[in-house]
């Protein structure tokens, strides 16, 4: 994909002007409106719906604790996709590693805090903001409706209705869902199901017991957070695998060739991840070249495997793929390796099957893997699952409206939204209405990998694409039935 405003020929002038509602102003939705901005100047109206102060940082970017630093080194991050070290340059202009000495290894990588690169998101959209070439409208989208003129109209939960020629849909990160085992305590104070919200961490006694569910980068999160402010409890962490995020190699780089002639049987595929990952260790070359090389390439391995074989991807691989691709800050890995060391932390594998309300905190029957079931009383308990995409068309009001309208359907791996190969939203027919794109991990069943923040902003920059050559198709539509 190119850079500039060349993206599309032969563009429309000033006076003819579409509108571009972005649903979602965190990192995709902000990189979206961004891309658009730059690629045609005056070319749009461009309305980014967000209900935080600031754009770029979404659920991720916005946390304010110091514990919650970026899973990759500030090389690989960037809110410019054809610029790659956008960030790293702005993070040396900005001082924020003198502030903050421990964000370097001692290999020289740098993994700043997570507020940190929200402010970096949102001062590069700031003069866009400011010039009136994006629009920032504090608030949440409710509906959406098609409207008598092949439009649509995006309602606004204070009263607005602004009218769109298209819309980006770029909301990617629901609440995690709690597990059936805890029904019985939802809405006990002591159930924490969304994690994000600090004000229930802070509310945690520095004595308190503490259940997490979920193993990842979320429990990772918890953790590091908690031994910086002290805690002194026990915590456990509980999920099926009890498999940890890994930590990142020595020095970067890729080994491994997978989209030649890529993998046509999810078998086939890990086997020859597995080999590729022999033959690096007889190099010595680390495992994570491997999966950096598979991760790079992944939207053709993806492409190339039939949907069979990627619901035994989803079903059984994505677990193990998750943990290594996934990679844990250092200096969060080293808190999670301090606290399981002394024994405040313990990590494994099992399922939580029953929950109480009890006198002495939540009474919670745990079934470990190949073992008894036992039931621990815990002063609180933390969903760490992760974002709830498999439900998202029937959890989020939204959404859920965008189904009955038949503008979006679930995607038949339940990976979020089914869309075709221009990222548009597919309606319950299978045909697109030309009217929304799906930005971001919604789109994962289509596109593959799109978690990993790279990734995530090379879709955003693709679907900008897209929808500027939409508008100039629908322009040259209009020129020739004037004509």
């Amino acid at each position: 994909m190119s850079d500039g405003a060349g993206c599309v020929p032969g563009a429309p002038g000033e006076g003819d002007r579409q509108t571009v509602v972005v649903i979602g102003g965190g990192f995709t939705g902000a990189v979206v409106a961004h891309q658009l901005a730059r690629r045609a100047p005056a070319r749009f109206r461009i309305v980014v719906v967000e209900p935080r102060s600031a754009l770029g940082g979404g659920v991720a970017y916005s946390t304010a604790d110091p514990a919650h630093r970026i899973n990759v080194p500030a090389s690989r991050m960037s809110f410019v996709p054809s610029d790659p070290c956008h960030f790293e340059r702005w993070l040396k202009a900005d001082g924020a590693l003198v502030e903050d000495p421990e964000a370097v290894t001692p290999d020289g990588r740098a993994f700043p805090r997570r507020q940190v690169f929200g402010r970096y998101a949102a001062e590069t959209m700031e003069p866009y903001l400011l010039a009136g070439a994006i629009e920032h409208r504090r608030d949440r989208a409710v509906s959406v409706d098609r409207s008598a003129d092949g439009g649509c109209v995006v309602h606004l939960a204070g009263g607005e209705a602004v009218a769109a020629s298209f819309v980006v849909l770029a909301a990617t990160h629901p609440a995690p869902a709690a597990p059936a085992a805890f029904d019985a305590v939802l809405g006990d104070p002591r159930l924490i199901p969304d994690t994000q919200d600090r004000a229930a961490l802070d509310a945690l006694s520095p004595d308190a017991r503490l259940l997490i569910v979920g193993t990842g980068l979320t429990m990772a999160d918890i953790v590091a957070s908690l031994e910086r402010r002290g805690h002194r409890g026990p915590i456990v962490a509980v999920s099926r695998r009890g498999l940890l995020s890994r930590g990142h190699a020595d020095r970067p780089g890729e080994f491994g060739a997978f989209d030649r002639q890529p993998a046509r049987t999810a078998l086939e595929l890990l086997v020859r991840i597995r080999r590729t990952v022999e033959a690096a260790g007889a190099s010595d070359i680390p495992w994570q070249h491997v999966l950096d090389a598979a991760r790079n390439q992944g939207r053709a391995l993806w492409t190339a495997l039939p949907e069979s074989e990627r619901r035994k991807v989803v079903r059984r691989l994505r677990t193990f793929w998750d943990v290594h691709r996934f990679r844990v800050a250092p200096q969060v890995e080293a808190a999670i390796a301090r606290l399981r060391a002394s024994g405040q932390l313990e990590v494994f594998a099992g399922e939580p099957v029953s929950a109480r309300a009890g006198v002495e905190g939540l009474e919670v029957a745990i079934r470990r893997r190949r073992g008894a079931t036992e039931t621990v009383a815990f002063d609180a308990v933390a969903l760490a699952t992760g974002p709830a995409h498999r439900g998202i068309c029937d959890a989020d009001p939204l959404m859920r409206r965008l189904a009955a309208a038949g503008l979006v359907t679930s995607d038949r791996l339940r990976l979020g939204v089914a869309t075709d190969e221009l990222s548009r939203a597919l309606g319950p027919d299978g045909a697109p209405s030309g009217l929304i794109w799906i930005a971001g991990p919604l789109a994962r069943a289509t596109f593959g990998e799109l978690m990993g923040l790279p990734e995530v902003a090379r879709h955003a920059e693709f679907v900008a694409c897209e929808t500027l050559r939409a508008a100039d198709a629908a322009f040259q539509v209009e020129v020739r039935a004037v004509a």
